[in-house]
């Protein structure tokens, strides 16, 4: 019997197997706190990010990268690296930033005592809110940009901790989950694709938060850029989403955003930011 087709007979109760085959399986736990001791890094800037790469990530590189290129000095900050897969989460000093250990975290040291920021969708918000930028004036668009904001808070984790997950992830392929969260995966597409075909962006007319909450997951995934799924979610299906994805994509605070904290791969990379001439020197 193949391996997909075997059933399972969940015990009376479960016990956590350290090592199951898949690519976290290292550092997933199913406890909180610390794992060690190590204090964060903290630079000259009043944002100090902790974060990688991923699209959790680039949602708030992406608005400081925004807030910057809109002209707000006092949104500079200093970026450094959780590489999430040696447990860098697990120390004492980004447990006490975020309790539930996942990236990214921001401190704010404008303020005394300094403001701790963890979820990447309360900390759009909270960066938009101190800058007034990127979220609508206009009662229903203000309304409309919320909404898709938290729509993605609670679609992507069908997105990454499912169809991510066991297409990309898992120790073998299994073909009942890979199809369940395929489908919803392709639902959220198609919700988002009827959205955009009447909507230049989530919100309306204007660029916002929402849209840099959405496009790291469901723009990078369309234009290939995410579990090497393009071919097969058939994206092309998807024009109005994929123009969305292309017009967002070529914004220069997106491409300047992406890169950061990123340490891996081919594509242009930054470990840390520390002033905009990093940025530039990598995209080089």
């Amino acid at each position: 019997m193949s391996k997909e087709k075997e059933s399972y007979t969940p015990p009376k109760v479960w016990k956590w197997e350290k090592e199951d085959g898949s690519q976290f399986s290292k550092t997933n736990r199913p406890t909180s706190g610390p794992t060690h001791e190590q204090a964060l890094p903290v630079g000259d800037h009043d944002f100090q990010l902790y974060s990688m790469a991923t699209p959790n990530g680039q949602k708030v590189t992406i608005m400081l990268e925004e807030l910057l290129s809109a002209g707000e000095k006092k949104a500079n900050y200093d970026a450094w690296p959780i590489s999430i897969g040696d447990g860098d989460q697990f120390s004492t000093g980004f447990v006490n930033v975020n309790p539930n250990s996942k990236i990214p975290a921001l401190m704010d040291h404008s303020q005394n005592p300094p403001i701790r920021l963890f979820e990447s969708g309360s900390i759009l918000q909270y960066l938009a809110e101190k800058f007034e930028r990127f979220v609508p004036e206009d009662p229903i668009a203000r309304a409309e940009c919320n909404n898709w904001l938290f729509w993605q808070v609670g679609s992507a984790p069908y997105l990454g901790g499912g169809f991510g997950h066991f297409y990309a992830y898992a120790p073998y392929s299994m073909k009942y989950p890979i199809d369940r969260f395929t489908m919803e995966t392709k639902r959220q597409l198609d919700v988002l694709d009827k959205h955009l075909s009447f909507n230049e962006y989530m919100a309306g007319d204007e660029y916002s938060i929402a849209d840099m909450a959405i496009w790291p997951w469901y723009g990078n995934l369309v234009l290939g850029k995410l579990y090497n799924a393009a071919e097969f979610l058939q994206v092309e299906e998807y024009e109005h989403l994929m123009r969305w994805a292309k017009q967002i994509a070529e914004r220069k605070a997106v491409k300047h955003g992406i890169i950061v904290n990123r340490f891996w791969g081919d594509e242009a990379q930054l470990k840390e930011r520390h002033k905009a001439s990093d940025i530039d020197k990598a995209l080089k």
